[in-house]
């Protein structure tokens, strides 16, 4: 295998981490190193030998170090190509020799503004000279090898062993360092968009945390990415127990996340194929639990289960009762995953804080579609600011529960309906194509639990006929945006029965 020897290197760093054991391993091999500033200080103090790179270009510094590696005796050495007399006859008319090797990391510009420091202060805090001899390097990749983060220091040291690096591997190099510097651009390009208020471009970047077996059918080929700018969604939960996660357990994950923490007391949500066949509120996380696995329990077998508080061992163990695919909470309560964990194949995950994503991306052919994240945070999701359009003054707990229903039924896919009793839910209907189909699936699945339950519905009723179905089987209050054409008759159906009924304003639609 053929290795290109290394004689010469550029090393200028931000992140010092790992640097003067670098320094010593490139002057064991006999590497002539030329540094800058901060770089070749910490060399020299560590007794390395080190070339100053003003020394080499005869040109010092300026513009408070803006400028010091742009010159031509750099760049020159870096985009030379060693197997070209003719770059070679230039060089030695100029005086220049070639680097075999450059280590460069960048200024940490997301860092910076991750911790919003001012605007002159991040705009200092954008490389030039560093990325600019990133790409240089990464272009001429077949003379030159590129190290553009300290992670890579041990396969330098092994190269180093080797004789040098090959081809192939400086090809890997190349690909990894224009990864970093896009990565580095985009970070600038949508921080500077993010002040000026412009919305006209979009970038992102996703890492790789592995393969899924298949997509949501096995003839799908599958993987899961990670934001790096993202702490808080399920691509990020640690998993303690369990089979490996499948495209279909990360997306059930996701909604289930999603559904639970749309409360704020303790909160558990069962889901089934994107939708919840059970949600519940409790004076604690197990009494939740139950109340949520209560609503469907056929459903139930084999769901994705999410807790918006820790799992505590009485939870832990009601839950073991039942055949559960996933598991994911902000954690658990000591002996808690160890009762969980009898099951073998159950997947146990934890996720310490689980944030809602600010925007939504989905694809379509050719493009994306981009939206504000559908959280209940808008007006008229407290029940302060709804308009009762009909029936009398309702008591605490029916209050209470028109606003777990409204609440629960955002992560119900849409036409949705919802039917809750005592903080849960009794009955759900969901992905019809039509508001009385859905009605009519609700009341059937909660039966006899029907009668004195409340209803909400995540859009308008555009005729009063799905209406009539949640009176006739005893629903006792409904919550819903308004909004229809036909609200007049939709309102006489609800006075007619004598219910009370409230108008939000607000639709949450979930087509998803």
């Amino acid at each position: 295998m053929n290795r290109k020897k290394i004689t010469r290197a550029l090393v200028s760093v931000y992140d010092k981490t790992g640097l003067v054991d670098l320094g010593r391993s490139l002057e064991k091999h006999g590497i002539e190193i030329l540094s800058t500033g901060s770089t070749a200080k910490v060399l020299r103090d560590a007794g390395i030998k080190v070339i100053a790179v003003e020394e080499y270009t005869g040109f010092p510094e300026m513009l408070g170090g803006r400028v010091k590696t742009l010159h031509p005796r750099i760049h020159g050495g870096i985009l030379a190509d060693q197997d070209d007399p003719k770059h070679l006859a230039e060089l030695s008319s100029a005086e220049i020799s070639p680097f075999d090797l450059i280590v460069i990391n960048l200024y940490p510009f997301t860092q910076t503004i991750a911790s919003g420091a001012q605007f002159a202060e991040c705009i200092e805090q954008i490389d030039i000279g560093g990325p600019s001899m990133l790409r240089g390097a990464a272009k001429n990749h077949n003379s030159v090898a590129v190290i553009s983060d300290p992670s890579q220091y041990q396969q330098l040291n092994d190269a180093l062993e080797q004789g040098g690096f090959t081809l192939e591997e400086r090809r890997l190099l190349a690909m990894n360092t224009f990864r970093k510097t896009a990565e580095y651009d985009i970070a600038i390009a949508d921080w500077l968009a993010s002040e000026l208020n412009q919305s006209d471009w979009q970038a992102k970047v996703w890492h790789k945390i592995s393969d899924l077996r298949y997509g949501e059918n096995p003839h799908q080929v599958a993987a899961v990415f990670s934001d790096p700018s993202n702490n808080n969604g399920i691509s990020k939960a640690r998993q303690h127990h369990g089979k490996e996660m499948s495209f279909n357990n990360f997306t059930d994950a996701d909604a289930a996340l999603r559904a639970a923490f749309d409360h704020t007391q303790p909160c558990v949500a069962i889901i089934k194929h994107a939708n919840p066949c059970g949600i519940a509120i409790g004076s604690d996380i197990k009494s939740a639990y139950l109340a949520a696995n209560a609503c469907d329990p056929v459903s139930a077998f084999g769901g994705v289960v999410a807790a918006n508080q820790k799992v505590s061992v009485d939870m832990a163990t009601a839950l073991s009762e039942v055949f559960t695919e996933v598991i994911v909470a902000p954690g658990y309560e000591a002996g808690a995953i160890e009762i969980l964990a009898a099951k073998p194949s159950i997947r146990i995950l934890e996720l310490a804080d689980y944030k809602l994503a600010a925007e939504e991306l989905r694809p379509i052919s050719g493009g994306l579609l981009i939206q504000e994240s559908d959280a209940i945070s808008a007006s008229g999701d407290d029940s302060a600011n709804w308009q009762q359009v009909s029936g009398g003054k309702i008591s605490s707990q029916v209050k209470s529960d028109l606003e777990f229903a409204w609440r629960s039924v955002r992560s119900v896919k849409s036409n949705a309906i919802l039917l809750a009793k005592a903080g849960a839910s009794v009955g759900v209907g969901m992905g019809q194509v039509n508001r009385v189909d859905s009605a009519r699936l609700a009341v059937a699945r909660a039966g006899e639990r029907s009668k004195n339950s409340v209803a909400a519905s995540d859009a308008f009723f555009p005729f009063a006929d799905g209406l009539q179905i949640l009176l006739d089987a005893g629903v006792t209050a409904v919550v819903a945006p308004g909004g229809s054409v036909r609200d007049a008759e939709v309102i006489e159906a609800a006075k007619a029965a004598n219910i009370a009924m409230f108008f939000t304003g607000v639709r949450h639609f979930s087509h998803a």
